[in-house]
């Protein structure tokens, strides 16, 4: 027999009546007790329900949902297209007529019958997955080529492609780099070494335009179109190919700017490429700004004559706008390009924002990149130029 072992520990060998002594039971003998079965079981369970749910492609929530109501239209059709736009979680349609009111998590229908449309805020602006491809609800297909146009529900080009930015109330400092398309090399390296939160421009007269506005979406930039005004002493200083000028008809003008419209597309405005004399005629300025408010596009100045009457014509034509302050490489020295970086960050400081414009030259790219870097750590924000332009349609 085993040491240590009591001779009554089968039960066979016990004597009736007699319980089994409980220090010779063995050592590793193990009692479960109710109340930690129970706790061991709901770990188990809370362990696995999370699991389903981390696994699950759609968390188990409802994201917020933003309401725009606006005056009840007493019409059938107007009825019908309530249904479809809720049904679809559609953009908000544009109310001339009336201020909109906005809720988070409403109803979706109220007593005043208001027309109601449900609209994800994630829906905003392009997926950056996508957004080297032109919104189709946003193109007016002509004979010379695909032109930007608002949607039937009232979006913008300039809302659909802008670049998102935090929000912040920081100094906030937005760079234009245009010239675009003319290089090639100069391109291709503008658009790998510029960060995303610099704004591309692409001048109207390029070449693979199209291709090169795809790689610069898919980096994550804002892009612009240049469009070529009259100059003084047009046409011996030559802006390029369909010039907008000042003693041709509108009509002309507006075929001119079509056809520079219609060389890219997923730009959230124009910015004029010369055109001292341009922008300071009325008559040539005001069909402009016509065409920018129908198709929603903003205007971008680049800040190189006072005289402009592009922020007066903006304003009352409900076009988004936006003016340089400094032109950073009127001198291609890299410290002198440097030192503009440096004041435009002094206006963002004293101003709340700044505006930049320069050149895809190797010397103004290369210094745009290192400033950026450095600008970002001294708690400056870089954001696309639509983030600074002042929107007459929002107040």
């Amino acid at each position: 027999m085993p040491l240590n072992r009591s001779p009554y520990d089968k039960d066979i060998d016990r004597p009736l009546g007699l319980k089994p002594d409980r220090s010779e039971r063995p050592r590793f003998s193990f009692r479960f007790e109710r109340g930690s079965v129970a706790l061991a079981l709901a770990a188990v369970a809370i362990l696995a329900t999370s699991g389903f749910i981390a696994l699950q492609p759609q968390p188990f929530r409802t994201p917020p949902q933003v309401v725009v109501s606006t005056p009840a239209q007493a019409t059938s059709e107007n009825a019908s297209l309530r249904g479809a736009q809720l049904r679809t979680s559609g953009s908000a349609s544009m109310n001339p007529e009336g201020p909109s009111i906005i809720r988070v998590n409403p109803p979706v229908s109220d007593a005043a019958g208001n027309v109601v449309i449900v609209r994800d805020p994630a829906t905003l602006g392009q997926d950056p997955r996508t957004a080297h491809l032109p919104d189709r609800a946003l193109i007016e297909d002509s004979e010379i080529g695909p032109l930007p146009i608002r949607g039937e529900d009232g979006r913008r080009p300039f809302d659909a492609y802008a670049r998102p930015w935090s929000g912040a109330r920081g100094a906030r400092v937005a760079i234009v780099i245009g010239g675009l398309g003319v290089s090639q090399n100069g391109t291709q390296r503008a658009i790998d070494q510029l960060p995303p939160e610099v704004t591309l421009a692409f001048a109207s007269g390029g070449n693979s335009l199209d291709r090169w506005m795809q790689a610069a979406r898919r980096e994550g930039h804002e892009v612009l179109m240049q469009v070529p005004l009259e100059p003084f002493d047009y046409p011996q200083v030559d802006p390029g190919r369909n010039t907008l000028t000042v003693d041709a008809s509108a009509a002309e003008n507006r075929e001119r700017l079509h056809w520079a419209l219609s060389r890219i597309t997923n730009y959230t405005g124009i910015m004029n490429y010369m055109g001292a004399r341009f922008v300071t005629d009325d008559g040539a300025m005001t069909p402009l700004f016509g065409e920018l408010a129908q198709r929603g596009l903003m205007y971008v100045d680049d800040g190189s004559l006072a005289r402009s009457l592009a922020p007066q014509l903006a304003q009352s034509s409900g076009v988004p706008f936006a003016a340089a302050d400094i032109a950073i490489d009127a001198n291609r020295d890299r410290g002198a390009i440097l030192g503009k970086l440096d004041d435009l960050e002094r206006t963002a400081r004293a101003n709340g924002f700044a505006v930049g414009v320069g050149a895809a030259f190797d010397v103004t790219v290369d210094a745009v990149a290192t400033w950026v870097q450095e600008a970002q750590r001294r708690g400056i924000e870089i954001v696309p130029v639509s983030a600074v332009a002042s929107d007459p349609e929002k107040g």
